[in-house]
């Protein structure tokens, strides 16, 4: 009835009441408000406000018409965000080492001027077989040297002799017999310089020459070490 009411005195309202002025602010536009633009004018009749010709239901203010209430938006869902997997521990990778040289000394495997080796030769030599486990070698050297006493021809047999003791010890420590080589060099590369052990056959000078009564390993090839990556 009220709305009805309204609807019809919006029609007239111009022409009952001249001195009346439409709302031109935002807040009362669409209504017909006092001279002065402040306050919506009501029917004295029937306390309805007085709408104009600019009034829509989204320009309705209360108490004249009732305002639709907006509903809230709702507020948005908290997705729970699962921690990033744990990253996988870096995968072991094959590094390649040198190849591995050794210098034993005669005296360490051998006896003074004999060919078999001792205890303590025997036990060097294993561990140098546990240091080629795993390697992946072309070829293993064994060069044996001894010092200047005695002559030539035995200096070098017994070289040989040495060489091919300590080639036949690691073959029976599972070295691949065609992949061991065995030479002698006699005394023909000393490693004491000329002038440095003077004098005739001693103790002392035979322990002078100590350096030079010596069996050389060479390995060529890689082995691989496990390593873990950066």
């Amino acid at each position: 009835m009220n709305a009805t009411k309204t609807l019809i005195l919006v029609g007239i309202a111009a022409t009952l009441f001249p001195g009346m002025s439409t709302a031109q602010d935002t807040k009362n536009q669409g209504y017909l408000v006092d001279s002065y633009g402040n306050n919506i004018t009501t029917s004295s009749t029937t306390g309805l406000c007085w709408r104009d010709s600019d009034w829509t239901p989204e320009r309705s203010v209360e108490p004249c018409d009732p305002v639709a209430q907006k509903a809230a938006a709702p507020a948005p869902k908290q997705v729970a965000v699962a921690p990033p997997p744990p990253k996988p521990a870096p995968a072991p990778v094959p590094a390649r080492v040198a190849p591995q040289s050794i210098t034993f000394s005669a005296d360490a495997l051998f006896a003074f001027d004999k060919s078999v080796l001792k205890p303590e030769g025997k036990a060097a030599l294993d561990d140098f077989t546990r240091q080629l486990s795993g390697a992946q070698y072309d070829a293993i050297f064994v060069t044996g040297h001894t010092d200047r006493f005695g002559s030539n021809h035995y200096n070098q047999k017994l070289s040989e002799r040495r060489a091919n003791v300590v080639k036949d010890y690691l073959v029976g420590k599972d070295v691949p017999v065609d992949r061991v080589s065995a030479e002698g060099k006699g005394e023909t590369q000393p490693v004491t310089q000329a002038g440095d052990c003077q004098g005739a056959r001693s103790v002392k000078v035979i322990a002078c020459l100590q350096p030079d009564r010596r069996v050389h390993v060479a390995v060529t090839g890689t082995k691989d070490v496990t390593t873990n990556s950066r």
